[in-house]
């Protein structure tokens, strides 16, 4: 199973290393996921110090802000959705 598993790992990074090189993709992908990542840090923190609830408090951590880097705004409600739900 491992070796499936390495086999596919392998395999991707070929596949994504064709595409880089013969798009010429560069790296301005990674300013863009820079920008995204500082903005989705700063709506979790906004919501920690803005107080409105006070039994809410979002960790910053890599699940939480991957979650508002994919869902965006509507990542942090459900954040808060989740917290006042489960806990």
């Amino acid at each position: 199973m491992k070796l499936i598993a390495a086999g596919i790992l392998v395999l991707s990074v070929v596949m994504i290393l064709y595409i880089w090189i013969t798009k010429r993709i560069g790296f301005a992908w990674i300013t863009r996921l820079g920008l995204h990542f500082a903005l989705a840090a700063v709506g979790i923190y906004a919501v920690n110090i803005a107080g409105v609830l006070p039994d809410v408090y979002i960790p910053l951590n890599p699940a939480t802000i991957g979650t508002v880097l994919v869902l965006g705004l509507p990542g942090v409600g459900l954040l808060i959705g989740l917290k006042l739900t489960w806990i």
